[in-house]
């Protein structure tokens, strides 16, 4: 019904294909040198539900973490900050149920103990145990489901994709799907060859989702031989365009981790940030995040679409972020998903109530691939078209603001009654 062109969306190679990966089974324990247990500890009043789970390195390995912001930060939280700051770790501890996050002194000597107790169980150092909590803020976490499901948990560890899933299912809340991925490809060694590796994990996350780091809770591992440098600045960037550009509902939980074991185990050289293979290992890294955020967005509570803003044309990339966001974050615009409506002047209205400098003449929006608005008018459109092209799993709007060359996206996902429903009920 025009004649105007879609707008043109920045090119990201972040699928495996795209960068040379191959999708491949394993979970977290795709990575050699990791294993895994999902088990019921008693943190939930479900028996039949996993509230446990443990990933274990063979041996101490490279370690790197990224926290939430949030000042009312939860006690493991707190914790694994202090134990993973020497870039060192052998152990992830992690529970639902019970975030473990406003409850003071007690609360810290809980998630300390815990780390303890897995130490004694493997035999290493409690510094070396990280550990994560998920669930009700303000209550005490009791220790007694860690003195029943460690032990089990330890006995149950195994480098297979079953005991991988039964992890990433332990750390669910409102989650409706485990949320897990693995890649593999191959590293560039200086000598000319190359060695293959692996980048594994999983995630949990519905709610309370806007992560602001560096209820989220991640853990990545993978066999090249990273130094803890690399693997902290792999991690960091990997967060910066995943998780990081994900919001369900704008709100930055307690207790939003990030965790990443390099156990080096697909042996071949050291990979320090000038090393060749660097970009590969921190390529397969952010592959692996981007995919777990996408399905974050894609589970959040109630949801029925994944949602993908993406905004071009800023004058700076905070910029871009900024409006993108507040896009993403409207109520106005993610019930007109919903109902399957092509209001564009809700996206308007977010964009224009950002602070973001910009003139309206110069802003175009699309829809799905389809021009809704040029020069800040409305374009005709066809309406039953519109219809069925809301009938797909994932939802694009792009805005550019003719203001500059910076973009970047942001993955949310519609509001719906059943958003309200659940957590209106999630203490009852």
């Amino acid at each position: 019904m025009t004649d105007f062109a879609p707008l043109a969306v920045p090119a990201v190679p972040d699928t495996p294909e795209a960068c040379d990966l191959t999708p491949c089974e394993g979970g977290v324990c795709a990575a050699a040198g990791i294993r895994a247990a999902g088990v019921s500890a008693g943190f939930r009043r479900n028996p039949a539900r996993l509230d446990l789970a443990l990933v274990v390195a063979d041996d101490p390995c490279v370690a790197a973490a990224t926290f939430t912001t949030n000042r009312f930060c939860a006690a493991p939280v707190t914790v694994s900050r202090a134990h993973v700051a020497d870039g060192r770790a052998r152990a992830i501890v992690l529970n639902s149920g019970n975030a473990n996050a406003a409850t003071g002194e007690p609360g810290l000597a809980c998630a300390e103990r815990a780390c303890a107790y897995v130490a004694d169980e493997l035999g290493c150092a409690a510094n070396d145990v990280l550990v994560a909590s998920t669930g009700v803020i303000g209550v005490q976490l009791p220790f007694a489901p860690y003195e029943a499901g460690v032990p089990a948990a330890v006995a149950s560890l195994a480098a297979t994709s079953a005991a991988a899933h039964d992890a990433a299912c332990a750390v669910m809340t409102t989650d409706t799907v485990p949320k897990e991925v693995s890649v593999a490809g191959e590293l560039t060694q200086r000598d000319g060859g190359s060695r293959p590796f692996h980048v594994g994990g999983f995630v949990k996350g519905s709610g309370m989702i806007q992560p602001n780091m560096a209820t989220m809770l991640a853990v990545l591992a993978t066999d090249a031989p990273l130094t803890a440098e690399a693997a902290h600045e792999a991690l960091l960037s990997a967060v910066r365009v995943s998780f990081n550009k994900v919001t369900v509902d704008s709100d930055t939980s307690t207790n939003d981790s990030a965790f990443l074991l390099a156990t080096g185990a697909a042996g071949g050289e050291e990979i320090d940030l000038d090393h060749p293979a660097y970009p590969q290992a921190a390529t397969a890294i952010r592959v692996a995040a981007v995919d777990l955020a996408r399905k974050i967005a894609a589970d959040g509570e109630g949801s029925t679409k994944l949602v993908t803003v993406t905004v071009t044309g800023a004058a700076s990339e905070a910029d871009a972020d900024t409006v993108a966001r507040a896009v993403a974050n409207s109520p106005l615009v993610k019930t007109a998903v919903f109902g399957h409506d092509a209001n564009w002047g809700r996206v308007a209205a977010a964009a224009g109530k950002c602070g973001v400098p910009f003139d309206q003449t110069c802003v175009d929006i699309d829809f799905m691939g389809v021009p809704v608005c040029r020069a800040g008018l409305t374009v005709p459109m066809d309406e039953e078209d519109m219809l069925r092209r809301f009938e797909a799993p994932e939802i694009a709007i792009t805005v550019d603001l003719g203001m500059g060359d910076a973009a970047t996206r942001v993955w949310t996902c519609d509001l719906t009654h059943d958003y309200v429903t659940i957590n209106g009920d999630y203490r009852t």
